[in-house]
This record gives C-alpha cells, structure tokens and sequence, in this order.
C-alpha cells in the first residue's frame, strides 16, 4: 500500500512541476522535460506492474500502455490482480493522456505497427509469461 500512495505521490508531483514551470507548447526545452517526465513515470508504473505476483491466488491481465502519434498503444503492459488494478489502470491511463498530449504539442512521431494483444498466459516463476 506505501508503493501504491508514493508511485500517486510521485505522478502528483510531477504533474505539478510541469503545469508551474511549462508556459509555451513550442518550447524545446518544454518538450524535453516532458519526455524525461514521462520515462521517469514509464519506469515506475513498470516497476508497479513488475510487482505483481502470479499464483493460482491471482489473475493474469493486460492493459494497453503508451500512445503512439500514429495511435494506438506501443506495447500491453502484463501484471496480476495481486495488486491494486483499479490504481494501475488509473496511472496507465494518466500515463496515456499525457503521451497523446505530448505527442500532439511537440511533434512526436512513430511508427504505425500495431502490438498484438496476449491470448492467453502462463505462469512461470510467479511471473505472467503472455502467449501469442
């Protein structure tokens, strides 16, 4: 429960800093900061998702995770229900808010390929092993 209130925490704050400190959408510097921000909260919303155990207790999920200024999501972030999912969904989706709004005001391009999505999993190791 303290990871999931300092991963919050951290998302709050960061949020903070660029809503203060950012003023012009063409500001290169601006869309540095962003970049860095969000590989910062990439890392710990993996991180969070990492965490996640898998037993027989425990479901395996997936969520999209990024946006892509082509659309769609870069990758399926895997995790278990051994984890509050309601808060994982709530920063994957902050998450993808941000990378659309990043793309848009600061000329992000990417490819147009489209991750397939797991059939199915295994559990290896308590980990979530997806199959395609």
């Amino acid at each position: 429960m303290k990871k999931v209130f300092y991963l919050s925490l951290t998302i709050i704050a960061s949020v903070l800093i660029v809503v203060c400190t950012i003023e012009d959408d063409d500001n290169p510097a601006k869309c540095e900061f962003l970049f860095q921000d969000l590989q910062d909260l990439k890392i710990d919303i993996e991180d969070y998702a990492s965490s996640s155990i898998c037993t027989d207790e425990f479901e395996c999920r997936y969520i999209a995770f990024g946006s892509k200024a082509c659309g769609g999501p870069w990758a399926y972030l895997i995790y278990t229900t051994s984890i509050d999912t309601l808060e994982l969904q709530t920063l994957v989706t902050d998450y993808n808010e941000r990378e659309n709004d990043y793309n848009l005001n600061c000329g992000a391009t990417s490819d147009c390929s489209v991750p397939i999505p797991p059939t199915g999993f295994t559990c290896e190791d308590n980990l979530c092993i997806p199959t395609f």
